[in-house]
């Protein structure tokens, strides 16, 4: 019989969360939406999908998930973070609104809206690093953030071919996407995701 797999949460206060449970479950997890902190208990692994960044942290202050989060993330929990996600998985903005907090986690500056709005939403090949080569990548980018800064431990998986820009970071047992992996049937990016917490279960 096949083991089971590492449970995942999907931070299901806004954005792509069906997108993502079903990814997750394709890739060998079984996912589950959390939006509690005593559901955080349950998880072996988090995703924080894309939405509206501004939204996610008003919403884990609304819903008493911002600081319990900071914290598990900080004592090891394994997260992934796709478009606001990356943002929220940020150490420092390069713009976020007045007072605007972040999870943190990963040692880098990120710009929000940085390839610009809905409008300028966008599909392009990306060639990623580490564990997941092979093919170019399709990724979608819906007024997608980019990376400005990294610090020494933040491993660059992906950049956009167009602009040069970080598009795609690993630190540890944390991983952010500017892009969102759960709007293609490609499931690399949620295989590392669950390969990365199964490494640390």
């Amino acid at each position: 019989m096949k083991p089971a797999g590492p449970v995942i949460g999907v931070l299901a206060l806004q954005g792509d969360v069906p997108e993502h449970l079903r990814a997750l479950e394709s890739a060998g997890a079984r996912p589950a939406p959390v939006r509690r902190p005593e559901e955080f208990d349950r998880v072996d692994g988090l995703v924080i999908p894309g939405g509206e960044s501004t939204t996610l942290w008003r919403l884990s202050v609304a819903f008493d998930v911002l600081e319990p989060l900071r914290k598990l993330i900080d004592e090891g929990l394994p997260a992934f973070g796709s478009c606001a996600g990356m943002i929220m998985l940020a150490d420092r903005l390069a713009d976020g609104v007045e007072g605007q907090l972040t999870y943190g986690g990963i040692d880098m500056t990120v710009r929000r809206n940085a390839f610009g709005r809905q409008i300028d939403s966008f599909e392009r090949d990306i060639t990623l690093a580490g564990d997941v080569t092979e093919d170019p990548f399709r990724a979608v980018f819906i007024r997608a953030p980019w990376v400005e800064q990294t610090g020494p431990g933040v491993g660059i998986l992906g950049t956009e071919q167009g602009t040069g820009r970080i598009v795609a970071v690993r630190q540890g047992q944390l991983l952010a996407t500017a892009f969102h992996p759960e709007l293609t049937p490609d499931r690399r990016i949620h295989q590392l995701f669950v390969d990365i917490v199964k490494d640390n279960t």
